[in-house]
């Protein structure tokens, strides 16, 4: 093949590669991002698009979400309230009395409270070093909160709690409970430390 002809391949392969490093990732964000409106519209658009066909002779995509918004909102704004708080603790603990909710329910609530209330914010207070998963080697991990004592008692000295997430996605991970004298601080911020994580190392801070 003549050389010529072996550089326009190069450069039509090199071309292809950095429009498909661009593409797949806003492609696949966007794919995802119709199929999650397309399951939120249906969550309740399969049950009240007949009935605006019905009474209304029309309905639209997206009616569904307007309307999930809204009882999410109103459902927000009573548990607020002193009456709403007493319903909603009335049906919890009646909840938590049942087989399978008593095993699923509290877990998904704590869930729910880290991703989407300040709590998420205050939970992790420092971002530490650790030895894992051998000595010698060192990962990040999020300082939540000091062990209980009965923890302590236990292991024989005053421990903490970290997390130790794992990339690219750093809700997940593991719980560790690590001496407080083997814990080192740092001075990178959380943010900073995400950008590490969700990079695989890329970013430094």
């Amino acid at each position: 093949m003549p050389k010529k002809d072996i550089d326009m391949f190069s450069k039509l392969r090199k071309y292809f590669i950095s429009g498909l490093m661009v593409f797949l990732p806003m492609g696949l964000t966007v794919y995802l991002f119709i199929m999650v409106i397309n399951y939120a519209d249906r969550l309740l658009g399969k049950y009240i698009e007949p009935y605006f066909y019905k009474n209304f002779g029309f309905y639209f995509r997206g009616l569904g979400i307007i309307l999930l918004v809204y009882l999410i909102t109103v459902v927000g704004f009573l548990v607020t309230n002193f009456l709403g708080r007493k319903i909603h603790h009335f049906f919890e603990k009646l909840f938590l009395h049942l087989p399978f909710f008593k095993q699923v329910y509290p877990a998904l609530k704590q869930m729910a409270v880290f991703l989407f209330s300040q709590e998420r914010i205050n939970s992790f207070k420092k971002v530490v070093l650790v030895e894992y998963p051998r000595n010698g080697i060192y990962a990040f991990g999020f300082l939540t909160n000091e062990a209980p004592d009965k923890i302590n008692k236990k292991i024989g000295e005053e421990v903490c709690s970290v997390f130790l997430p794992s990339a690219p996605g750093p809700l997940t991970g593991y719980v560790v409970f690590v001496p407080k004298d083997q814990i080192i601080i740092t001075d990178i911020t959380i943010e900073e430390a995400v950008k590490v994580i969700v990079s695989g190392g890329v970013v430094n801070p």
